[in-house]
């Protein structure tokens, strides 16, 4: 099969109309890759807060020396889905999962799959560690850069 620039077109079009921001395909030894382009928005410019009247200052309690602040908590190196699909954690419904939480994965190893349009993608550790969450649930869709599961 070879890819013309009507097939190339349609998958565009697909790209466009469903949100995706990246498509691959492959046939034998040829293969496309068409990615979408995204814009972000700078951030919005964050002013200094107004002073307050004299009559509301100090209204809050002082915070205690033990109280913890909201930082999250380092989980370790995300593992990330490359595209927009569904997450499945073992290659068919009846077989073991592909890892579970306190796992251990060598670089490269295949931790999960995320299907899109109806291909499957063997997703791979990119370090090697120990699983410590996995943040998906089996059969639900995940979007570019959704954080899949964490190794420590």
């Amino acid at each position: 099969m070879k890819f013309e620039a009507d097939y190339i077109e349609k998958l565009a079009k697909i790209i466009s109309e469903n949100g995706l921001t990246e498509i691959s395909m492959e046939d034998g030894e040829q293969a496309i890759t068409l990615r979408k382009e995204v814009v972000v928005a700078p951030a919005p410019q964050i002013l200094p807060p107004l002073p307050l009247p004299a009559s509301v200052q100090n209204t809050q309690a002082p915070a205690s020396a033990g109280q913890k602040t909201d930082a999250p908590a380092k989980k370790g190196t995300p593992i990330t889905s490359p595209m927009v699909g569904t997450f499945y954690k073992s290659p068919s419904p009846d077989a073991d999962p592909f890892v579970s939480v306190g796992s251990t994965v060598n670089k490269g190893d295949v931790v999960c799959i995320v299907e899109a349009m109806k291909m499957m993608n063997e997703i791979e550790a990119e370090v090697s560690g120990k699983i410590v969450e996995i943040c998906v649930e089996d059969g639900q869709p995940v979007e570019f850069g959704q954080v899949l599961m964490y190794v420590e």
